[in-house]
């Protein structure tokens, strides 16, 4: 398989984790979006959306959308498994993976945050601020989530799941544009619990062979 990403993108960082904690190999394709390359035709007339990740199977088959990608994974790759075999537990699990994914990156992710900057002529520190905000509302509401349980090691029972690899990304996003994590007791004891396993280790932005300080 090829996974076609870039090391600062969250939507990546979670497939990257995915794919350390099933064990599955893959060749690392890096696009780098800062500086454009996904609007290049070398990426571009390959992916509909232009955006990362995009996994390409061995047959061919180009699946795109984090999300997707990783439920795929996980139905055809089931050991471990990133879903609970309940039906509580699987919503519980998609519904901490969505606040992540849904009400936190698509107001913060790197397109919007360049609009900001040149179509509506929003300055930097502004810009900030509009980060932390939304990034700090999501986690508050995901910090609740997880205290009302069942929370265990990781965020739902003592194994990684689908709501781990979505939680990590956006703390290390967080981390770069120094939002405040006071006060989010569970939620970063998940993340600690979390960086200490090296699946997440593997998969994290310095791993990456794209990798810039």
């Amino acid at each position: 398989m090829k996974l076609y990403n870039y090391f600062r993108s969250s939507a990546s960082f979670r497939v990257r984790i995915a794919m350390a904690l099933k064990g599955l190999p893959y060749e690392y394709v890096p696009v780098h979006l800062a500086r454009g390359d996904h609007k290049l035709p070398t990426f571009a007339d390959i992916a509909a959306e232009g955006l990362v990740p995009l996994l390409e199977l061995d047959d061919g088959t180009r699946l795109t959308q984090s999300m997707a990608i990783i439920e795929y994974l996980d139905e055809t790759h089931p050991e471990p498994a990133l879903l609970p075999a309940d039906a509580l537990g699987r919503a519980r699990v998609r519904a901490l993976s969505q606040i992540v994914a849904c009400e936190i990156h698509p107001i913060n992710n790197l397109r919007v945050l360049k609009y900001l900057v040149r179509e509506l002529k929003v300055e930097e520190e502004p810009k900030n601020t509009w980060y932390r905000h939304w990034v700090r509302t999501g986690l508050e509401a995901f910090e609740k989530q997880l205290a009302a349980g069942p929370t265990g090691r990781f965020c739902h029972g003592d194994t990684p799941t689908l709501a781990d690899c979505v939680l990590v990304p956006q703390i290390f996003n967080g981390q770069r544009f120094n939002v405040s994590f006071d006060g989010l007791t569970h939620t970063m004891r998940v993340f600690d619990a979390c960086m200490a396993h090296p699946a997440f280790q593997a998969a994290e932005p310095k791993a990456c062979p794209d990798f810039e300080a």
